[in-house]
């Protein structure tokens, strides 16, 4: 499983949330998501640990804890949802020809 880390500074590194994380265990990864089109940090993070324990006692001490001037958002990460359709079934689809003008 892993940590979402929620309300990052843009300036953060994974050099430096490993830092923060490696003070309760042993970090696998470190994941800082980037914006595909201006490839700026996205503010959020995931964090593996090596076991659950050591994961519980970071979100247990880092969620809401003040770190480089915001506060910080810990907790378990949820899995991936599955994003199979273009339109994520919401709203028309763009196959949907009674909708376009002629």
């Amino acid at each position: 499983m892993s940590i979402y880390v929620g309300n990052l500074s843009y300036e953060v590194t994974e050099a430096d949330l490993n830092s923060v994380f490696a003070e309760y265990g042993s970090v696998k990864r470190v994941q800082l998501p980037t914006d595909r089109e201006t490839g700026r940090k996205r503010g959020f993070g995931f964090v593996e640990m090596s076991t659950d324990a050591e994961e519980n006692a970071a979100i247990e001490a880092l969620d809401g804890a003040e770190w480089m001037g915001r506060d910080l958002k810990v907790n378990k990460a949820k899995p991936r949802e599955d994003r199979g359709s273009f339109n994520g079934g919401g709203g028309r689809r763009r196959d949907n020809f009674s909708s376009r003008r002629y």
